[in-house]
């Protein structure tokens, strides 16, 4: 073996191997399988013009001499980022441990305790802190959450509102910039009127519905917004507030205010800048909209035994099950950020937090004062962490702070904004007035800074007087050694790609490389604001340059942005591009989606984010689009036929062979073809997007290109377009990105999770044009064996023609109810044998969706199918009138097996030892199988307070 391949390290299969499996799926030769598999006019016809591959040596020296080219400034920009500390033990216990950031989103309970927990932990921290009643588990940026929350408002006006079209909608001029182009984003297609101004003279009345505050403000004034809450809630306008969370550690909580929804950042929770995330956003609210609120929250409920547990909870995908009826389409959150800045708010306590606050506020002070000693007139009567000044000249401070190797936000020639963080020291404090001395050459009085502590920068009426925090795991874990061990035992409870495959069809849960993933850790490429000039950034613009380049090759495409922070903001951009190009050539009227009935249903919550009406097209018999029923929905529509959504292999593991036809179809009659990229792992380097005529797809990185799933989070969704669409590419109000035409901003950031985007590099550079095509071939492969080996004890769904299944296939469970053996049942059991569950119900109910990637090894592969089989004769002795039997009872815990008594009519070894190669690694679940009916009537969204821990014991 050649071990400077880094192939050979990503590809589970060994060469050795492959005879054998070719013989299993009865082939000669790869090539014979792939020709079988996808259709030969969708082929390419040449390689994939790439660089050579490097080995991982050459990656690791290349991407260290790429982050030399970086400048890292001290940045005082704020604008929503903040320069963190992320506590080491944080640092190499999470953001570094496998264990935490290759699991998948908690929907498999008993084996995600862990997390549920960590992401309980967060959600107290955003409810205590806010003063609100409930908070998901994480939204992608503080800009997308803002834009949720104004959504979500709009789809709770009341009944009078919306009969009489009440669309109007306050944005506060102390917006965020970001903020307020991602507003206009997402309020154009829905028809919201977006009216900025000032707060404090805006008109209420009853042609709107809404409004969104900024707390503090974008230049750092903290206003008191009680009298206009109070105003609002009397003309029936709900009002949301975008707040910056370790100010409210000191300000008070808006949820005191009577506000509706809080959104904001936890990025300055121990989250590297990382030119713009991945960062864990926070969405807050009344308990009233839980049935409204975007993206998941978790719960806590019992299992079995009666026992506390933790699951997802409300069903809070709700575009799986509203789909075209969806008010958002996020299926996902930051779960690995969202773990790591609530292990922050543990680690630290809120006495910590309260040191961190007031050692910002205090140095801030301390700042405003010295500038004052100078003759700078500073701007903001109260502030908690950032002034703004007046000065004569800002381009003599902007020439002197860049020499010095410092950021501050110039508004305009005569104003400047300086946001002081956690990681400044009283050396950048003089080190900031000395730039300033360039403008007054008086001398400071060194006795300022004790001056400064008598400055009351933040008014009575909105400091905080409400206690946070006091749940007990906030107050236990301080020590090193206490966080550690507390981590380690939360790791424990979660099954992750470390301990075995993970086969989600859909979701491709590969290997994420370790020296893809070590870059992430550099200072270099963590401590970049977003917002600095871009010669500030030159390593990171080349490689985001080269990224999008790759990325184009691959697609075979013009042009790619990189913006879209999750696979959903990749769907909503590139139908609003979509939307723009048809309106740039006069064709307005142009609104129809037509969407497979099959589609991931974040694909019709896309399209009616971005004011498309959906049309429905049936599926036939063999999984395919029903071309008969979709020349008719084209002919009715053709008018007003704005695209066709399609995912490709298709939803159920099929490369449709009529899909050029589809495409031309479409074209013909004026339409744009979106090719949802979910399955993109079964394409590349073998076909791609444009070989099969669409016009624009998504990729998910965190599937395709293997930047870790963390537990749900984070995702990069970006946009590969064709010629025609790249001038409508999204651009960014402070930072010029995108097309000539470019639409309003999809994410906070101007390339979005821009540190993320790092493993997908390394990952296409250490593969290389062959490496990547092989990755295909074997994940096709993997999928075929793992078909044959279960033919005979389940039926495969679809196929192709040939009867090959890309590189993943659907197993129908539904004859197993005969016995009395729902498809939950065989989840549940799986976890016994060792292994997460393949896809459940999607997208067919009572099936299961299986995809073992290329990263896995045959030995693997064997395992699985060995537990699937067993499993079958399980399902055999079982009856539907004898619930008490090993898969209904399963999983089975420690706790169970060790018991004193077992009354169960199988023995403990079947139950917890079923094949012999599974007491060699056991994967003990932490609870027994959760009841989620029982959580959602007694919803709880938060950890017990203390009080509750002290009467327990």
């Amino acid at each position: 073996m050649k071990t400077d391949v880094f192939a050979s390290r990503h590809i589970g299969i060994r060469e050795e191997d492959l005879k054998h499996m070719l013989k299993t799926v009865e082939v000669d030769t790869m090539e014979q399988l792939i020709f079988e598999t996808i259709p030969d006019d969708i082929r390419l016809k040449e390689t994939l013009h790439l660089d050579d591959p490097m080995s991982e040596h050459e990656f690791l020296n290349h991407i260290q001499e790429l982050s030399e080219k970086n400048k890292v400034y001290r940045s005082y920009i704020g604008l929503g980022y903040h320069e963190s500390i992320t506590p080491s033990v944080i640092k190499r216990n999470i953001l570094e441990n496998p264990g935490w950031y290759t699991a998948y989103t908690p929907y498999q309970a008993e084996i995600a305790q862990g997390r549920l927990e960590a992401l309980l932990n967060f959600q107290t921290v955003v409810t205590d802190l806010t003063g609100m009643e409930l908070a998901n588990a994480s939204l992608l940026d503080e800009s997308t959450a803002a834009a949720e929350a104004m959504t979500m408002l709009f789809d709770v006006r009341s009944r009078e509102q919306k009969k009489n079209n009440v669309l109007k909608f306050f944005v506060s001029e102390e917006i965020l910039p970001q903020t307020l182009s991602l507003l206009k984003t997402r309020s154009t297609p829905l028809g919201i009127q977006l009216v900025v101004g000032n707060h404090e003279t805006f008109e209420f009345g009853d042609d709107f519905y809404g409004a969104i505050l900024q707390y503090p403000g974008k230049y750092g004034q903290v206003h008191d917004y009680a009298d206009f809450v109070s105003k609002a809630k009397e003309n029936n306008i709900k009002v949301a507030v975008a707040a910056d969370i370790l100010s409210l550690v000191m300000l008070t909580p808006p949820g005191e205010m009577g506000v509706d929804v809080v959104v904001g950042t936890t990025q300055r929770f121990g989250i590297p800048l990382g030119y713009g995330g991945p960062h864990a956003a926070f969405f807050a609210t009344k308990e009233e909209y839980k049935r409204n609120i975007p993206g998941r929250i978790i719960g806590v409920t019992k299992d079995t035994d009666g026992k506390p547990a933790m699951r997802m909870a409300l069903q809070t995908r709700e575009q799986h099950i509203k789909r075209d009826k969806a008010t958002s389409n996020i299926c996902t959150a930051q779960v690995l950020l969202a773990v790591m800045a609530g292990m922050y708010a543990v680690y630290h306590g809120p006495e910590g937090l309260k040191y961190i606050a007031r050692k910002v506020h205090n140095k801030t002070k301390i700042l405003s004062e010295a500038l004052k000693n100078i003759s700078i007139q500073q701007l903001n009567s109260a502030f908690f962490d950032t002034i703004k000044v007046s000065v004569d000249d800002v381009d003599k401070v902007h020439n002197a702070a860049e020499k010095e190797g410092i950021n501050f936000n110039y508004i305009d020639d005569k104003t400047i904004s300086i946001s002081i963080n956690e990681a400044t020291s009283f050396k950048d404090i003089v080190a900031i007035v000395n730039v300033f001395k360039i403008l007054n050459t008086k001398t400071i009085d060194e006795g300022f800074y004790a001056e400064a502590d008598k400055v009351h920068a933040i008014p009575a009426s909105v400091q905080r007087n409400t206690p946070f925090l006091q749940n007990q795991v906030f107050n236990s874990y301080h020590s090193e050694t206490q966080l550690m061990r507390y981590i380690k035992k939360l790791e424990r409870k979660d099954l992750a790609l470390n301990h075995s495959m993970i086969s989600l069809g859909s979701c491709t849960m590969k290997l994420n490389a370790a020296s893809e993933m070590l870059p992430l850790s550099s200072v270099n490429w963590g401590n970049i604001h977003p917002f600095v000039p871009v010669d500030q950034a030159e390593g990171y613009q080349l490689m985001l340059k080269e990224l999008a380049k790759d990325l184009n090759i691959i697609t075979g495409f013009a042009g790619t942005s990189l913006q879209p922070n999750s696979g959903a903001q990749g769907e909503y951009a590139g139908l609003m591009v979509i939307r723009a190009y048809h309106e740039s050539r006069g064709d307005t009227n142009r609104n129809i989606c037509i969407i497979p009935a099959s589609a991931h249903g974040t694909n019709p919550a896309s399209a009616v984010m971005a004011g498309m009406r959906v049309v429905v097209t049936k599926t036939d018999e063999k999984g395919n689009i029903d071309v008969i029923d979709l020349e008719e929905k084209v002919a009715i529509h053709s008018d007003n036929l704005a695209a066709l959504m399609v995912t490709y292999p298709s939803t159920h593991g099929v490369f449709e062979s009529s899909i050029k036809y589809i495409t031309k179809l479409i074209h013909d009659n004026g339409g744009q073809v979106y090719m949802d990229g979910a399955n993109m792992n079964a394409q590349v380097g073998l076909t791609n997007p444009a070989a099969i005529g669409a016009d624009v797809c998504h990729l998910n990185l965190h599937k395709t290109f293997a930047i870790p799933h963390g537990g749900g989070g984070p995702g990069v969704g970006p946009i590969c377009v064709a010629p025609q669409l790249v001038p409508f590419l999204p651009s960014n109000p402070l930072i010029k990105t995108g097309g000539e035409k470019a639409i309003t901003a999809i994410s906070a950031a101007p390339w979005g999770s821009s540190l993320a985007c790092l493993i997908s590099y390394g990952y296409i550079k250490m593969l290389g044009e062959r490496g990547l095509t092989r990755s295909t071939e074997i994940a096709i492969l993997n999928a075929n064996y793992i078909k044959h080996r279960l033919e005979g004890q389940y039926e495969v769904l679809y196929t192709g023609e040939k009867g090959r299944a890309a590189h993943e296939m659907i197993i129908d469970c539904r004859p197993f109810k005969a016995h009395g053996i729902e498809v939950t049942d065989i989840a549940k059991r799986l976890m016994d044998y060792g292994f997460h569950a393949p896809t459940v119900s999607f997208p067919v109910a009572g099936t299961m969706m299986i995809e073992p990637t290329e990263s896995e090894g045959l030995a693997e592969l064997d395992r699985f199918c060995d537990a699937m089989i067993s499993i079958r004769e399980e399902i055999d002795t079982a009856s539907a009138e004898d619930y008490d039997n090993v898969l209904k009872n399963s999983p089975h815990t420690l706790e169970m097996v060790t018991s004193d008594t077992w009354e169960f009519p199988y023995s403990r070894q079947k139950a917890a030892f079923p094949l012999s190669y599974v007491s060699d690694n056991k994967f003990w679940p932490s609870v027994r199988r959760v009841d989620d009916a029982y959580g959602d009537r007694n919803l709880i969204c938060t950890c017990a307070p203390i009080e509750e821990y002290a009467e327990v014991e």
